[in-house]
């Protein structure tokens, strides 16, 4: 009776577990493949928040992007990660529009170029720096066109028909001018020191200051940290180069103090 119970309840057990592997099967799909240094498809075709047809390659070319894949009727992460992202923007010194771009795409194909415009209507009212309609921009797009974005940034999705939600990564990425992945940013907290070296740097220092420059000849992106690391190569070979500009300079000091004194 005992064994016959037990197998009982490792049957209701098992079969509790293949009931739930539908979800967690979908949950699974989802997540995030660095993909550094690969290039986005600059001409899938999108619509911005106008309705207008653009190509994705119309964003790039002068300044740096950061990337968002969300949905705009996201009930939770989404929102999350975009107020999130707008809090580093505010707290940045560089200007959306100016310095960087911001585009946010759709990852929903059922979704409107009015969603996308009610959401960019929000987000900009909220950064409240002038020129930002140029420099914030949210578009929609088929599935086609999505997922194959997606998929050049190792971006993993899937809809779960269910809740009528889609499972996705919180991330942002920083693309380059020429659209090459960057750096990658996950979870809800972007710090603005990363960000504003991650953005140096895939501008390929066109902006940001001599510091930020300097700085980053001594320290290094860690994708599995998504932080900046000191490199101690670096460090050494930095001081071993100032040393001997140091000891140049005395000695062309002490060769001139010499020739006048002799003189």
């Amino acid at each position: 009776m005992k064994a016959f119970l037990t197998a009982l309840c490792f049957l209701a057990v098992l079969s509790s577990a293949v009931a739930q592997n539908p979800q967690a099967e979908l949950t699974a799909k989802a997540g995030l493949n660095q993909q550094l240094n690969a290039q986005v498809p600059l001409n899938l075709p999108f619509r911005d928040e106008h309705g207008t047809a653009v190509r994705l390659g119309n964003y790039f070319g002068v300044n740096p992007l950061v990337l968002v894949l969300a949905y705009y009727q996201c009930p939770n992460l989404c929102t999350l990660v975009l107020n999130a992202l707008l809090q580093t923007a505010q707290d940045l010194q560089f200007d959306v529009g100016k310095q960087y771009q911001i585009l946010i795409v759709s990852i929903d194909p059922h979704e409107s170029p009015a969603l996308a415009a009610a959401k960019k209507q929000i987000y900009i009212q909220r950064y409240g720096r002038p020129g930002t309609e140029d420099g914030w921009h949210f578009l929609t797009g088929d599935e086609a066109a999505v997922r194959q974005l997606a998929q050049s940034i190792g971006y993993r999705f899937v809809y779960d028909p269910q809740t009528r939600q889609f499972a996705h990564p919180s991330v942002i990425t920083v693309l380059t001018p020429v659209g090459k992945v960057s750096r990658y940013f996950a979870g809800i907290e972007y710090p603005p020191n990363e960000v504003r070296l991650a953005l140096v740097e895939a501008s390929n220092s066109h902006i940001g200051s001599l510091t930020d420059q300097l700085f980053l000849l001594c320290f290094h992106y860690n994708p599995t940290s998504g932080k900046y690391g000191l490199v101690v190569t670096r460090v050494i070979q930095f001081g071993g180069l100032s040393t001997v500009l140091v000891l140049g300079t005395l000695i062309i000091l002490m060769i001139r103090r010499e020739s006048s004194a002799g003189s």
